[in-house]
């Protein structure tokens, strides 16, 4: 048997896995993520022709592939969302990217540095790395396939769609912050460096992005929908390929310009979704994306789980691993639980918001990134290991829990709702304006 022919053996039996393991799994506390991992793990232990991974020495294929797959969840959870974009609806989401988010960082950059004595730029590039949500693994705690409603998404689900959708592109600047301190002279921020962030990293970029997704998708959702032309109004032939069409265009136009693409590409979606909300063409578009996704995601779990079984974690040390534990089982759900304080989700939604920090593509990409240039002073095989352990630790934990603590929630919220007098089935509505 050749390596080619186990190569086309193993695309086949992964992408019908792909399409049968997720009705396996169903309401069962097991995640999708977590079987390809297991499977990549298992399969390396057998004697058969797999290749030898290094993400140091292919570090631009790991950038590209994870892009992808980051790029692909990105327009799938834009076009997902029902609610309509505004700041008192979006609420939970601003307190998502805006506390818990830099509290994220600040706490793990400082564990960086005081308990793994990493210097500042590899503690900051850590915690840049680590800080955003995942879209790509979060499927058990994400939103459905778009509906009609604008108001059938419980604040759990839409949160954190939303907060993986914008977090994965603003996480960008300080991964910047920390290639730039770096390349800085000493190790050291100067004043024209951190003026030269603020004003080029942090707002140029993040502007272009958001009105480049803005003027993209209003463009697509015109061409879409409304189009004079019945040839130019894509709408009419259901044809869901035209989202990766959408997703790429977004994206390049904004790095053309400069701007972060991740966060254009959400912004493209969610403003296509807002083009002509009742249209069917949403869904056609929403299931062709998750399909390539699920595709994707189940490729990149099970190469990491052989990078896993070929030794990928042994320049890991106990302290790199307690301060992954950290990260996910007190600094996440601390920083969650207070940003989420005041918000229209109850106290059993703030807990289950703040717990559910799923780590996972995104961070690979953005290590991948960050490895192409030099100087963090930390081997860039022990930065593989530890941001590889927290991956797998989050596949492991939070894709065990997500079915149970989910679906307890949908049932309560369930109960409340007949309780309340909505009657023994009440619509999607009532059950998710229920708080708990």
């Amino acid at each position: 048997m050749t390596s080619a022919d186990f190569l086309f053996t193993l695309l086949g039996a992964g992408a019908l896995a792909a399409a049968v393991l997720p009705r396996v799994v169903a309401r069962r506390p097991l995640s999708l993520p977590l079987v390809f991992l297991l499977c990549g793990i298992g399969l390396q232990l057998l004697p058969l022709p797999l290749p030898d991974l290094d993400p140091v020495a292919d570090r631009a294929w790991v950038e590209h592939v994870t892009e992808i797959c980051v790029l692909v969840s990105l327009m799938g959870a834009g076009l997902a969302l029902n609610r309509p974009f505004g700041r008192r609806h979006w609420q939970g989401t601003w307190r998502q990217l805006g506390v818990t988010m830099p509290l994220t960082i600040a706490a793990v950059a400082g564990l960086a540095w005081g308990v793994l004595g990493w210097p500042p730029a590899a503690a900051l590039l850590l915690a840049a790395v680590l800080a955003p949500t995942d879209p790509v693994l979060a499927s058990e705690v994400r939103v459905g396939a778009p509906t009609d409603s604008e108001h059938d998404e419980d604040e759990v689900r839409f949160t954190l769609t939303s907060e993986a959708g914008l977090n994965d592109g603003l996480a960008f600047p300080f991964v910047l912050a920390a290639v730039a301190l770096a390349a800085a002279a000493g190790g050291r921020a100067t004043a024209g460096g951190i003026g030269h962030w603020l004003l080029v990293d942090v707002v140029y970029k993040c502007a272009v992005g958001v009105g480049a997704g803005l003027a993209v998708g209003a463009l697509l959702g015109w061409m879409f929908f409304r189009a004079e032309w019945l040839t130019m109004r894509l709408s009419e032939h259901r044809e869901g390929f035209v989202a990766i069409g959408a997703t790429f265009l977004a994206y390049g136009v904004t790095e053309l310009a400069h701007g972060y693409g991740f966060v254009a590409v959400f912004v493209t979606a969610c403003r296509i979704r807002a083009a002509e909300r009742a249209h069917g063409f949403h869904g056609v578009l929403h299931d062709f994306v998750e399909q390539v996704e699920r595709l994707l995601t189940a490729a990149l779990l099970f190469l990491l789980g052989v990078f896993v079984a070929q030794g990928g974690l042994a320049p890991l040390t106990w302290q790199d691993a307690l301060v992954c534990l950290l990260l996910l089982v007190a600094v996440r759900p601390l920083a969650g639980w207070i940003a989420q304080l005041r918000t229209p989700a109850g106290p059993r939604e703030r807990l289950v918001i703040a717990f559910f920090g799923i780590r996972g593509i995104g961070s690979l990409f953005y290590l991948a990134h960050a490895l192409g240039h030099p100087g963090f002073g930390v081997r860039a095989e022990r930065l593989w290991a530890v941001v590889t352990f927290t991956v797998l630790a989050s596949v492991v934990l939070h894709g065990v829990s997500a079915t149970p603590v989910i679906s307890r929630l949908d049932r309560l919220r369930l109960h409340r709702a007949r309780k309340d007098g909505a009657g023994p089935e009440p619509d999607e509505d009532e059950v998710a304006g229920k708080r708990l």
